[in-house]
Formats: structure tokens, C-alpha cells, sequence
């Protein structure tokens, strides 16, 4: 629904006011959809679509700071993304790692928020890969604030596989044979080694496009998550569409199995 301005800063103010106390989930995951189809409604080359969502992502932070959000992990490219063509991929990366320089820049200068850079960074280009761990180190040092989760060259499936061989590779460096790492194992195990260890669970998912799937997204942290599909492409998507998804989160009855 598109309302005129004067009306949609009225809708948008009241929306806000409706979200009910106390029901702000801690982490929010975000799967940055629509780029490309964003540019082609434009008759753009993808390139177009890339640079307006990567503009786009400043902002949502923004709002998730104004909102009380702990945890922001946001999906930029996927391990199955690299399998577009190399001159649209080498665009797309560069244009993630200009992105994550500036939120690098922002952290760093203002405390706002901590960068966590997570995938397998070991697909990418080692000059990329190299200039996100330096993006992520530089705001090493913020304590406070949101904490702003990248996911660049990432896949569900990967992440829970380097779950577990980090954990084996853990266990074995203690002297704990295979045997024993079996007999022990459990969910809180692998839970210690996700990239998103030491952080919440997202309550909320967001995917951006009108795609109603998650593609392997955050696939073992999703288990309890609430999933909110926008029709929106990423580059068009405004802090009202945040809003409804907040609202309709917080009319669902989370009863976590019990």
C-alpha cells in the first residue's frame, strides 16, 4: 500500500506507537532480496541494483538502533551466489566490500556497532576476503551498541559443517578421541561454533522480494524463528515495511514448543 507523504508520516508515526512494549526481538535476520530485479524494473544493469541495496543498509541499522535491536545479521551474498557470472560477481563484490568499508568507518568513528563477518571467506577472492576481516577488526575494539552480523559467502549448510569441524578439531586438540567426541555430542556442542556463537537466536526473519523461502538461511539458528515475507525489493524497502513486520512478530504467540 502506497500512501501520499503527508499521510504515509502519519501512518508511519502511528504504526510505530502500536508496536506493543516489551515485544522488540533481540536479533533480526535480514535477507537482502531483489537487487537485481530492483534494476532490471528500471531497465539497470544489475550493478544499479547492488549499489542502491548496499546504500539501503546504513539505514536499516538506523532504524534497528531506534527500535532497541541487539543483533542485526544481514545476508549479502550466499555460497550459491558465486556461481553468477564472473563480471556480475566481481561487481556484486566489490560493491559488498565498499558497503562493509563504510559500516567499518561508521563503527569504528562512532560506537554505534561491531561488525562480525561470517561465511566461508575461503570461497572468495583473497583480496576480498582479506579486506572484510580488516573491516571486521577495526571495530574490534566496540563494546556497546548493535552488533551488525555480515554474511558474505555464506550457506546454511556450510556454516553448521565448519560447526562441526571446528568442534572436532576442538575436542581432538584436548586429546578426546572420536569415540568419546560421540558419546558426548549434543545441540549445545555445535551451538558453541556457529558463527553466531554468543549471540541470540533471531527471532525474526525478514526476506525482501516476495520470495517466501529461506534458501538456507541461518538454518540451524532458525529452528524458533518467525519468519515475515515482504513484497518489497531490499533497494525499496522503507521503515514502515520494518514496522508491519515488527507488528505482525508481535502478535504471534511464541509458545517455543511448551
Amino acid at each position: 500500500m502506497r500512501l501520499p507523504n503527508v499521510l504515509y508520516g502519519v501512518y508511519e508515526r502511528r504504526l510505530a506507537r502500536s508496536l506493543p512494549a516489551g515485544t522488540m526481538p533481540r536479533h533480526v535476520g535480514v535477507i537482502l532480496d531483489g537487487n537485481r530485479r530492483w534494476a532490471r524494473s528500471f531497465g539497470e544493469p544489475a550493478a544499479t541494483g547492488h549499489r542502491r541495496g548496499a546504500d539501503k543498509i546504513e539505514e536499516f541499522l538506523g532504524w534497528s538502533e531506534e527500535l532497541g535491536i541487539e543483533v542485526v545479521t544481514l545476508w549479502m551474498l550466499s555460497t550459491d551466489n558465486l556461481g553468477r557470472p564472473a563480471s556480475e560477481l566481481q561487481d556484486l563484490l566489490d560493491i559488498i566490500n565498499d558497503a562493509v568499508d563504510e559500516l567499518a568507518d561508521t563503527g569504528e568513528r562512532t560506537g554505534r556497532w561491531r561488525l562480525r563477518v561470517m561465511g566461508r571467506l575461503d570461497l572468495l577472492p583473497a583480496a576480498t576476503a582479506g579486506a572484510l576481516r580488516e573491516a571486521e577488526a577495526r571495530t574490534a575494539g566496540v563494546t556497546d551498541g548493535l552488533q551488525v552480523n555480515v554474511a558474505v559467502g555464506y550457506g546454511g549448510r556450510h556454516e553448521i559443517a565448519d560447526a562441526v569441524r571446528d568442534l572436532l578439531r576442538s575436542r581432538a586438540a584436548e586429546g578426546a578421541t572420536l569415540e568419546e567426541v560421540a558419546d558426548d555430542l549434543d545441540v549445545e556442542h555445535i551451538q558453541a561454533h556457529l558463527y553466531t556463537k554468543g549471540q541470540p537466536d533471531p527471532e525474526l526473519l525478514i526476506r525482501t522480494s516476495g520470495e517466501q523461502r529461506l534458501s538456507g538461511f541461518l538454518l540451524w539458528q532458525s529452528a524458533q524463528s518467525e519468519f515475515y515475507f515482504c513484497e518489497a525489493y531490499w533497494p525499496d524497502f522503507r521503515r514502515v515495511d520494518y514496522l508491519r513486520a515488527l507488528r505482525a512478530y508481535s502478535t504471534r504467540e511464541r509458545r517455543l514448543g511448551k
